[in-house]
């Protein structure tokens, strides 16, 4: 049986009393589902490449299309369960790796909604964010472990390069390649807006995106696309990418039909090539390697840039996070296995690395417990969804968060889960001009400041709510949280005690 003949995921239910045949579905469909069937004078579809984006739906000026989950399924079992036999008869076609795309779908613990915040009454009241000042700002770099004075007693304000942000959240790594002009462009523009940071990712910077450098972070991976010392000058920081949450251990690959025209020139490799991006650093193998690059890249910008390093959340990251403190990094950044990326092996995303909430924890003990918590500041991803959940990050002892996914379905992204084959309907993980045409980089800059405004908004409240009025006094704060329906080991690793104690 080949997987051809397995009942499509996902059926296109077509109002015929409502559709007029205007082909809107055809012309919005890159994945080629709907067609005119002209000897009737009606459209069809076919469901086997459906993958539920939702474009034509969105777009259908009649409302007559909805897409919705088969029905139609193999026998029951627990163990053989239908994606498990469908990805088989996948790998029996191809004979190839499986890749996914956006995060881990499975139904595995996600501690953000089983951590509760508290608030402040009567004894410590709480604070009117309307009405009082509450200071989102935060500043991302090394801190003097106590205050210093000159000579004639006057405070020593000399810092390390510092990066300062309107509120604790950034945009994470997502290259361009991966995605669009247009996705980059209206994440560099939300980024100015709002008094923030965005991610180049491992491609590059185009050079219309050089005029938002106050507010670029460039990464420097194993594959160095993109990389040379005008790169380095033109961010305000630098992230060197030692791995990421979506695909531990594991290199990148980005396919060649994106590496197409300024892609290519961005990235500095030939048009059509696979760029490969290999599992290590093959010039880091220790912590004294990952020190010497530390300090290539701060030399080659005059000590004026901090340097940040991006890992995976793995069983031994607060170990790892101690080396990097001590190899001369500004800032480590901790991605989780809920993370996403435009293109992942199946079985290292849905198995490798653990929560972003667990590690997070883990590490902020660790520092604090070695006195060095001071040397670096931390900022995790790996599915931040909402305000609440940057609020818990911060308590849990990070200085800041780096989101992707959220900020990607402000711009329209529907999870369906396909970027890898660039036929992104809402022009977000694709190079073809007529798709990337779709996402207007004015609107998309717009939904994404008015998403983190909106967010702001809530971290305030929930800051006033429990009588915080600074994002310094909630960080590591974990005697504002509790947690629900966790185990005793649970609880200990994240430092908070249960719910009602």
């Amino acid at each position: 049986m080949g997987v051809e003949l397995f009942y499509p995921e996902f059926e296109v239910v077509r109002n015929y009393d409502r559709c007029i045949a205007c082909r809107v579905c055809e012309r919005q469909c890159a994945n080629e589902v709907h067609s005119l069937l002209e000897s009737k004078g009606i459209m069809i579809s076919d469901e086997s490449k459906c993958v539920n984006c939702q474009r034509c739906v969105a777009l259908c000026p009649t409302r007559a299309l909805k897409i919705v989950k088969s029905n139609c399924t193999l026998r029951e079992n627990a163990n053989w369960q239908n994606d498990t036999i469908r990805e088989i008869y996948k790998q029996a076609q191809s004979g190839g790796i499986l890749l996914s795309s956006m995060g881990n779908p499975k139904p595995l613990p996600v501690y953000w909604d089983k951590i509760l915040i508290n608030a402040s009454q009567v004894t410590n009241p709480p604070i009117d964010p309307l009405r009082e000042p509450m200071e989102t700002r935060v500043f991302l770099g090394k801190k003097p472990e106590r205050v210093q004075r000159d000579e004639t007693g006057a405070l020593k304000c000399e810092l390390p390069p510092q990066l300062e942000l309107t509120m604790p959240i950034m945009f994470s790594a997502m290259s361009y390649g991966s995605l669009s002009y247009n996705a980059h462009a209206s994440l560099a523009r939300a980024a100015e807006k709002l008094g923030i940071l965005y991610n180049t990712g491992e491609g590059g910077l185009h050079e219309d995106f050089l005029r938002y450098g106050k507010n670029t972070i460039v990464q420097v991976a194993s594959g160095r696309f993109g990389v040379h010392e005008g790169y380095l000058r033109s961010g305000a920081a630098i992230e060197i990418k030692m791995g990421q949450g979506a695909k531990p251990g594991i290199g990148g690959h980005l396919p060649g039909t994106k590496i197409v025209g300024d892609v290519s020139r961005t990235r500095m490799i030939p048009e059509g090539t696979d760029a490969i991006s290999p599992a290590p650093h093959h010039d880091i193998y220790s912590i004294e390697d990952l020190r010497q690059l530390v300090f290539s890249l701060k030399e080659a910008t005059e000590y004026q840039k901090p340097v940040i390093v991006k890992v995976a959340a793995v069983h031994n990251i607060a170990a790892i996070a101690s080396g990097i403190a001590r190899s001369g990094a500004d800032i480590i950044a901790i991605d989780g296995f809920r993370g996403g990326t435009g293109a992942a092996p199946t079985r290292i995303r849905d198995n490798v690395g653990i929560p972003i909430e667990l590690a997070l924890a883990a590490v902020d003990q660790r520092l604090r417990d070695e006195g060095i918590r001071n040397s670096i500041s931390l900022v995790v991803g790996g599915s931040i969804r909402n305000a609440s959940d940057v609020v818990k990050a911060i308590a849990l002892g990070a200085d800041a968060v780096y989101i992707a996914t959220a900020g990607l379905i402000a711009l329209g992204c529907h999870l369906c889960r396909t970027c890898q084959t660039g036929r992104c309907n809402w022009g977000i993980a694709t190079q073809r001009p007529d798709l990337v045409r779709r996402l207007n980089p004015d609107i998309g800059c717009e939904r994404l400041v008015n998403l983190l405004t909106a967010w702001q908004h809530e971290i305030m409240e929930m800051m006033g709510g429990m009588g915080i009025n600074s994002i310094e006094a909630l960080r590591g704060n974990r005697l504002m949280l509790r947690g629900i329906g966790l185990t005793g080991k649970e609880l200990e690793i994240l430092g908070i005690a249960h719910a009602g104690e």
